[in-house]
């Protein structure tokens, strides 16, 4: 230490703890030669430290002790509930405007509902039954142009596998199964695309439905 600081730090009274605002001062502790300066803690910066204090307190004694709030469990399943109620609401609308009829003549007609159907295709199903549908070779998933329907050839039996997955019961194929989307990832409009999609590429499997 140069003799300036030497000065410096024998100007500065010395005390336990500041007790003014803007007094430093050299606390009286010290060990292996080592000094600490200590100044007041503006009012402002206290208020917040003992109110985010006893913030936590009362939290903690509200949530932890009492359980007088939900837990992030319960609001996690609180949400998932209230996305469940959406999608049946909206399975509950568009199921009335949906039948064997209306998917091979009104939505697998029209191009751009076989569009979005093929977007979500690529994106949700390709991984599992190829984008050549022919499920690599049938190792990932079931073909969807070999004219074979393992759970019904109709286009509501279509829609009812990828809206509720694998039939309850099914062994899937080599051990997969289905995954229930209009349950986990798609609206029932979605499903319904897919659907039209997938009766747009066979269109031989459902003739007999044509007008």
């Amino acid at each position: 230490m140069d003799k300036d600081s030497q000065q410096a730090d024998a100007d500065i009274r010395r005390a336990d703890y500041a007790t003014e605002k803007g007094e430093v001062i050299l606390r009286k502790h010290e060990y292996d030669g080592i000094q600490e300066y200590d100044q007041k803690l503006p009012n402002w910066w206290l208020v917040a430290l003992w109110a985010s204090i006893a913030a936590f307190i009362i939290y903690y004694t509200v949530y932890y002790t009492f359980d007088l709030m939900p837990s992030f469990s319960d609001e996690m399943d609180a949400k998932v509930e209230a996305v469940q109620e959406m999608r049946k609401k909206a399975l509950a609308e568009t199921l009335p405007k949906l039948n064997d009829n209306s998917l091979v003549n009104v939505w697998s007609t029209d191009a751009e509902i076989v569009a979005a159907g093929h977007k979500t295709y690529t994106a949700m199903c390709a991984a599992c039954h190829g984008a050549d549908y022919k499920a690599n070779g049938g190792t990932t998933g079931r073909a969807l142009d070999d004219g074979i329907w393992e759970y019904g050839g109709k286009p509501m039996d279509v829609f009812n596998v990828i809206n509720n997955g694998s039939p309850e019961g099914s062994k899937g194929l080599n051990g997969m199964k289905m995954v229930a989307w209009g349950e986990t990832a798609l609206t029932p409009k979605q499903v319904a695309e897919v659907t039209a999609f997938i009766i747009s590429i066979n269109p031989a499997d459902f003739a007999d439905l044509k007008n």
